[in-house]
Protein backbone atom coordinates (compact mmCIF):
# COMPACT_ATOMS: atom_id res chain seq x y z
CA UNK A 1 0.00 0.00 0.00
CA UNK A 2 1.27 3.43 -0.52
CA UNK A 3 0.02 7.24 -1.03
CA UNK A 4 -1.58 7.93 -4.01
CA UNK A 5 -0.54 11.21 -5.04
CA UNK A 6 2.77 9.93 -7.30
CA UNK A 7 5.03 10.65 -4.35
CA UNK A 8 6.34 6.88 -3.64
CA UNK A 9 7.95 5.18 -6.54
CA UNK A 10 5.47 1.99 -7.19
CA UNK A 11 7.50 0.38 -9.72
CA UNK A 12 10.18 -0.31 -6.92
CA UNK A 13 8.28 -2.61 -4.34
CA UNK A 14 10.56 -5.68 -5.10
CA UNK A 15 12.25 -5.33 -1.77
CA UNK A 16 8.68 -5.41 0.15
CA UNK A 17 7.76 -8.48 -1.57
CA UNK A 18 11.12 -9.82 -0.76
CA UNK A 19 10.56 -9.18 2.68
CA UNK A 20 6.97 -10.42 3.21
CA UNK A 21 8.30 -13.66 1.44
CA UNK A 22 11.20 -13.86 4.21
CA UNK A 23 7.43 -14.07 6.75
CA UNK A 24 7.53 -10.98 7.85
CA UNK A 25 4.31 -9.85 8.49
CA UNK A 26 4.66 -5.72 8.36
CA UNK A 27 7.18 -4.75 6.02
CA UNK A 28 7.67 -0.51 6.60
CA UNK A 29 9.34 2.36 4.22
CA UNK A 30 11.59 4.81 5.92
CA UNK A 31 12.10 7.71 3.62
CA UNK A 32 14.71 9.32 6.05
CA UNK A 33 16.75 6.39 4.81
CA UNK A 34 15.88 6.21 1.24
CA UNK A 35 16.03 9.32 0.17
CA UNK A 36 14.16 12.62 0.52
CA UNK A 37 13.59 14.77 -2.78
CA UNK A 38 14.34 18.37 -2.12
CA UNK A 39 10.64 20.51 -1.47
CA UNK A 40 8.64 17.02 -0.88
CA UNK A 41 8.50 16.89 2.36
CA UNK A 42 7.83 20.41 5.12
CA UNK A 43 10.99 21.29 7.12
CA UNK A 44 8.17 21.17 10.29
CA UNK A 45 7.14 17.37 8.89
CA UNK A 46 10.90 16.38 8.38
CA UNK A 47 13.00 17.89 11.54
CA UNK A 48 10.24 18.44 13.87
CA UNK A 49 6.87 16.21 13.10
CA UNK A 50 7.82 12.56 11.99
CA UNK A 51 10.83 12.31 13.96
CA UNK A 52 8.85 13.62 17.00
CA UNK A 53 6.34 11.08 16.69
CA UNK A 54 8.51 8.42 15.63
CA UNK A 55 10.98 8.89 18.49
CA UNK A 56 7.53 8.43 21.16
CA UNK A 57 6.39 5.45 19.04
CA UNK A 58 10.00 3.75 19.52
CA UNK A 59 10.22 5.02 23.37
CA UNK A 60 6.45 4.39 24.30
CA UNK A 61 6.07 0.86 22.27
CA UNK A 62 9.99 -0.72 22.06
CA UNK A 63 9.31 0.02 18.38
CA UNK A 64 12.67 -0.51 16.02
CA UNK A 65 10.74 1.98 13.40
CA UNK A 66 12.64 5.03 12.56
CA UNK A 67 9.53 6.56 9.95
CA UNK A 68 6.16 6.09 11.82
CA UNK A 69 3.94 8.15 8.59
CA UNK A 70 5.73 6.46 6.20
CA UNK A 71 2.61 5.86 3.57
CA UNK A 72 4.57 3.22 1.71
CA UNK A 73 4.72 -0.22 3.82
CA UNK A 74 3.36 -3.99 3.11
CA UNK A 75 1.81 -6.31 5.18
CA UNK A 76 0.26 -9.94 5.46
CA UNK A 77 -3.32 -9.07 4.63
CA UNK A 78 -4.67 -11.41 7.39
CA UNK A 79 -1.82 -10.63 9.81
CA UNK A 80 -3.07 -7.11 9.40
CA UNK A 81 -7.17 -7.46 9.52
CA UNK A 82 -6.52 -9.58 12.86
CA UNK A 83 -5.85 -6.42 14.55
CA UNK A 84 -8.99 -5.24 14.09
CA UNK A 85 -8.16 -2.04 13.11
CA UNK A 86 -10.12 0.81 14.96
CA UNK A 87 -9.28 4.58 13.76
CA UNK A 88 -10.37 6.30 10.43
CA UNK A 89 -7.82 9.24 10.35
CA UNK A 90 -4.16 10.24 9.68
CA UNK A 91 -3.12 8.33 13.35
CA UNK A 92 -4.41 4.68 10.96
CA UNK A 93 -0.61 4.96 9.79
CA UNK A 94 0.42 4.51 14.08
CA UNK A 95 -2.22 2.50 14.91
CA UNK A 96 -0.58 -0.68 12.65
CA UNK A 97 2.55 -0.02 14.03
CA UNK A 98 1.54 -0.25 17.47
CA UNK A 99 -0.79 -2.90 17.47
CA UNK A 100 1.55 -4.81 15.51
CA UNK A 101 4.39 -4.41 17.73
CA UNK A 102 1.23 -5.21 20.97
CA UNK A 103 0.84 -8.33 19.39
CA UNK A 104 4.21 -9.50 18.02
CA UNK A 105 3.83 -9.53 14.47
CA UNK A 106 7.49 -9.85 12.73
CA UNK A 107 8.32 -6.15 11.54
CA UNK A 108 11.03 -4.98 9.27
CA UNK A 109 12.11 -1.61 7.87
CA UNK A 110 13.52 -1.00 4.66
CA UNK A 111 14.64 2.33 2.88
CA UNK A 112 11.94 4.00 0.20
CA UNK A 113 12.05 7.37 -1.55
CA UNK A 114 10.10 10.17 -1.46
CA UNK A 115 9.44 12.49 -4.25
CA UNK A 116 6.93 15.65 -4.94
CA UNK A 117 3.47 15.36 -4.33
CA UNK A 118 2.37 14.88 -7.76
CA UNK A 119 -1.21 16.18 -7.63
CA UNK A 120 -2.62 19.11 -9.01
CA UNK A 121 -4.14 20.23 -5.93
CA UNK A 122 -2.93 20.96 -2.49
CA UNK A 123 -2.28 18.29 -0.21
CA UNK A 124 -5.22 17.40 2.50
CA UNK A 125 -3.53 17.23 5.29
CA UNK A 126 -3.16 19.62 7.92
CA UNK A 127 -0.09 19.33 10.25
CA UNK A 128 -1.23 20.54 13.35
CA UNK A 129 -4.53 18.65 13.59
CA UNK A 130 -3.35 15.34 12.28
CA UNK A 131 0.07 15.45 14.15
CA UNK A 132 -1.77 15.79 17.37
CA UNK A 133 -4.20 12.70 16.42
CA UNK A 134 -0.93 10.64 15.64
CA UNK A 135 0.34 11.92 18.79
CA UNK A 136 -3.22 11.82 20.94
CA UNK A 137 -3.28 7.89 20.10
CA UNK A 138 0.67 7.08 21.14
CA UNK A 139 -0.54 8.87 24.60
CA UNK A 140 -3.81 6.97 25.05
CA UNK A 141 -2.58 3.57 24.12
CA UNK A 142 -0.18 4.18 26.48
CA UNK A 143 -1.04 4.10 30.10
CA UNK A 144 2.48 3.56 31.36
CA UNK A 145 3.87 6.87 29.87
CA UNK A 146 0.48 8.81 29.88
CA UNK A 147 0.13 7.91 33.80
CA UNK A 148 2.67 5.61 35.30
CA UNK A 149 5.77 7.45 34.57
CA UNK A 150 4.63 10.99 35.18
CA UNK A 151 2.93 9.26 38.56
CA UNK A 152 5.91 7.83 39.85
CA UNK A 153 8.03 11.08 39.18
CA UNK A 154 5.76 12.90 40.82
CA UNK A 155 5.29 10.60 44.16
CA UNK A 156 9.72 10.23 44.09
CA UNK A 157 9.96 14.23 44.04
CA UNK A 158 7.19 14.94 46.46
CA UNK A 159 8.13 12.31 48.87
CA UNK A 160 11.92 13.44 49.05
CA UNK A 161 10.77 17.06 48.91
CA UNK A 162 8.52 16.74 51.76
CA UNK A 163 10.80 14.45 54.44
CA UNK A 164 13.97 16.58 54.20
CA UNK A 165 11.81 19.46 54.51
CA UNK A 166 10.13 18.26 57.87
CA UNK A 167 13.40 17.52 59.01
CA UNK A 168 15.45 20.12 58.74
CA UNK A 169 14.33 22.54 55.71
CA UNK A 170 15.01 22.42 52.00
CA UNK A 171 17.75 24.94 51.51
CA UNK A 172 17.38 26.34 47.40
CA UNK A 173 20.45 29.02 47.04
CA UNK A 174 19.69 31.30 49.28
CA UNK A 175 16.11 30.28 50.35
CA UNK A 176 14.65 28.07 52.61
CA UNK A 177 12.03 25.89 52.04
CA UNK A 178 9.91 25.38 55.13
CA UNK A 179 7.19 23.11 56.32
CA UNK A 180 4.45 25.02 54.20
CA UNK A 181 5.94 23.53 51.88
CA UNK A 182 5.33 20.25 52.78
CA UNK A 183 1.70 21.27 51.57
CA UNK A 184 2.75 21.70 47.97
CA UNK A 185 4.99 18.40 47.92
CA UNK A 186 2.42 16.70 49.77
CA UNK A 187 -0.23 17.50 47.03
CA UNK A 188 2.69 16.10 44.54
CA UNK A 189 2.19 12.78 46.42
CA UNK A 190 -1.48 13.04 46.14
CA UNK A 191 -1.72 13.77 42.13
CA UNK A 192 0.88 11.21 41.50
CA UNK A 193 -1.04 8.13 43.45
CA UNK A 194 -4.09 9.70 41.16
CA UNK A 195 -2.06 9.11 37.74
CA UNK A 196 -0.59 5.57 39.04
CA UNK A 197 -4.55 4.99 39.63
CA UNK A 198 -5.65 6.06 36.22
CA UNK A 199 -2.71 3.93 34.89
CA UNK A 200 -4.43 0.93 36.48
CA UNK A 201 -7.91 1.37 35.19
CA UNK A 202 -6.74 2.33 31.90
CA UNK A 203 -4.75 -0.69 31.38
CA UNK A 204 -6.96 -3.14 32.85
CA UNK A 205 -9.79 -1.15 30.58
CA UNK A 206 -7.40 -1.86 27.84
CA UNK A 207 -6.91 -5.91 28.22
CA UNK A 208 -10.65 -6.11 28.88
CA UNK A 209 -11.57 -4.26 25.93
CA UNK A 210 -9.12 -5.57 23.75
CA UNK A 211 -7.41 -2.67 23.19
CA UNK A 212 -4.10 -4.41 24.55
CA UNK A 213 -3.41 -8.49 23.99
CA UNK A 214 -3.36 -10.43 27.06
CA UNK A 215 0.15 -10.90 28.15
CA UNK A 216 1.27 -13.56 31.14
CA UNK A 217 3.25 -11.48 33.01
CA UNK A 218 0.83 -8.51 32.68
CA UNK A 219 -1.66 -10.45 33.37
CA UNK A 220 -0.28 -12.02 36.56
CA UNK A 221 0.53 -8.95 37.43
CA UNK A 222 -2.89 -7.49 38.18
CA UNK A 223 -4.16 -10.59 38.88
CA UNK A 224 -2.73 -9.67 42.34
CA UNK A 225 -4.28 -6.24 42.60
CA UNK A 226 -7.39 -7.67 44.16
CA UNK A 227 -10.19 -5.35 45.37
CA UNK A 228 -9.78 -6.84 49.23
CA UNK A 229 -6.29 -5.89 48.98
CA UNK A 230 -6.49 -2.46 47.69
CA UNK A 231 -9.13 -2.19 50.23
CA UNK A 232 -7.15 -3.05 53.28
CA UNK A 233 -4.18 -0.79 51.86
CA UNK A 234 -6.56 2.54 51.72
CA UNK A 235 -8.01 1.58 55.02
CA UNK A 236 -4.54 1.08 56.66
CA UNK A 237 -3.44 4.18 55.21
CA UNK A 238 -6.59 6.04 56.02
CA UNK A 239 -5.97 4.70 59.62
CA UNK A 240 -2.55 6.12 59.50
CA UNK A 241 -4.05 9.58 59.44
CA UNK A 242 -6.36 9.12 61.80
CA UNK A 243 -3.68 8.12 64.30
CA UNK A 244 -1.77 10.98 63.35
CA UNK A 245 -4.41 13.36 63.79
CA UNK A 246 -5.21 11.95 67.26
CA UNK A 247 -1.71 12.14 68.12
CA UNK A 248 -1.82 16.14 67.06
CA UNK A 249 -5.18 16.56 69.02
CA UNK A 250 -2.81 15.02 72.51
CA UNK A 251 -0.13 17.73 71.75
CA UNK A 252 -3.02 20.54 71.06
CA UNK A 253 -4.59 19.12 74.69
CA UNK A 254 -0.78 19.08 76.47
CA UNK A 255 -0.58 23.30 75.31
CA UNK A 256 -4.33 23.32 76.90
CA UNK A 257 -6.17 23.72 73.39
CA UNK A 258 -4.44 27.40 73.10
CA UNK A 259 -2.20 28.51 69.73
CA UNK A 260 -0.07 25.94 68.37
CA UNK A 261 3.64 26.73 66.83
CA UNK A 262 3.00 25.72 62.86
CA UNK A 263 6.26 24.68 63.09
CA UNK A 264 5.95 22.28 65.20
CA UNK A 265 2.68 20.89 64.33
CA UNK A 266 1.99 21.14 60.64
CA UNK A 267 4.64 18.31 60.16
CA UNK A 268 2.18 16.21 61.69
CA UNK A 269 -1.29 17.60 60.95
CA UNK A 270 -0.34 17.83 56.90
CA UNK A 271 1.06 13.95 56.32
CA UNK A 272 -2.29 13.21 58.98
CA UNK A 273 -4.74 14.90 56.29
CA UNK A 274 -2.87 14.03 53.12
CA UNK A 275 -3.06 10.13 54.39
CA UNK A 276 -6.72 10.34 55.01
CA UNK A 277 -7.64 11.49 51.76
CA UNK A 278 -5.40 9.11 50.13
CA UNK A 279 -6.49 6.37 52.25
CA UNK A 280 -10.15 7.31 50.87
CA UNK A 281 -9.19 7.34 47.40
CA UNK A 282 -7.15 4.12 47.54
CA UNK A 283 -10.20 2.10 49.57
CA UNK A 284 -12.72 3.47 46.52
CA UNK A 285 -10.21 2.65 43.81
CA UNK A 286 -10.45 -0.84 44.98
CA UNK A 287 -14.37 -1.05 44.48
CA UNK A 288 -13.72 0.82 40.17
CA UNK A 289 -11.41 -2.04 40.21
CA UNK A 290 -13.30 -4.67 40.90
CA UNK A 291 -16.06 -2.86 38.79
CA UNK A 292 -14.00 -3.22 35.61
CA UNK A 293 -12.82 -7.09 36.22
CA UNK A 294 -16.61 -7.88 35.95
CA UNK A 295 -17.58 -10.21 33.53
CA UNK A 296 -20.35 -9.92 31.52
CA UNK A 297 -22.05 -11.20 28.12
CA UNK A 298 -21.78 -8.99 25.34
CA UNK A 299 -24.63 -9.05 22.78
CA UNK A 300 -23.40 -9.20 19.12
Amino acid sequence: MGDADDSYDFSNIMPFVEKLREGYELVMGNRFKGGIEKGAMPWSHKYIGTPVISFIGRLFYHSKIGDFNCGMRGYNTQSILNLELKCTGMEYASEMIVQANLNNLKIVEIPTTLKKDGRSRPPHLKSFSDGWRHLKFLLLYSPKWLFLIPGLILILIGLAGAIITGFKGLHVGSAVLGVHSILYFGAMVVVGLQMIIFSIFAKVYAINSGMHPKKEKTSKLLSKITLEKVLLLGILLGLIGVGLTVYAIIIWKSKSWGKLNPVDVMPITIPAVYLIIIGIQVTFTSFIIGILNIEYKRKD
